[in-house]
């Protein structure tokens, strides 16, 4: 199985999202299994590191986003991923203007894996440290429940 995590920059959301689901599948032993990624809709952070503040917030839960790089999404992404998981509508929107023909990939909002369906990621780049930790606390109820898809779909016991 493979994921892809999409925001507008690739430098907050995502990134968070994508060091996170690779903590919990350790945690859960199905790491080996799922190949994890992030991107942005935008070009603006190519080749940059995750903004400093989602780096220190995620790093005060155990999570590593260090290695992580921003990247903008491509249109092969429909072919080389199982999952486009959006932040917020606008991405969902990009994703779904992107989406080719016959794409079978799972393409919707990455809020719906905690039973928040229809709800978004909310950007915290242009506001207080604490909605970075907001972020943290949705990503990880949402990564919790995409474990628990990616466990049955992979026929992993839990």
């Amino acid at each position: 199985m493979r994921v892809l995590f999409v925001c507008l920059g690739n430098i907050c959301r995502s990134p968070t999202a994508e060091g996170i689901l690779r903590h919990k599948l350790e945690e859960a032993g199905l790491a080996g299994r799922v190949t994890i990624d992030s991107c942005g809709t935008g070009d603006w952070h190519v080749g940059k590191a995750p903004d400093r503040r989602a780096t220190a917030a995620a790093a005060s839960r155990g999570i590593d986003l260090s290695a992580i790089r921003a990247r903008q999404l491509d249109r092969a992404d429909f072919e080389r991923f199982d999952y486009l998981l959006a932040m917020d509508h606008g991405n969902l929107a990009d994703l779904s203007a992107m989406r080719p023909k016959g794409c079978d990939a799972h393409v919707g909002l990455f809020l719906d894996f905690a039973g928040r369906e229809g709800e978004a990621v909310p950007d915290p780049y242009y506001g207080a440290e604490d909605g970075f930790g907001e972020v943290l606390d949705l990503v990880e109820a949402a990564a919790d429940g995409l474990v628990e898809d990616l466990r049955k779909r992979l026929g992993a016991a839990s």
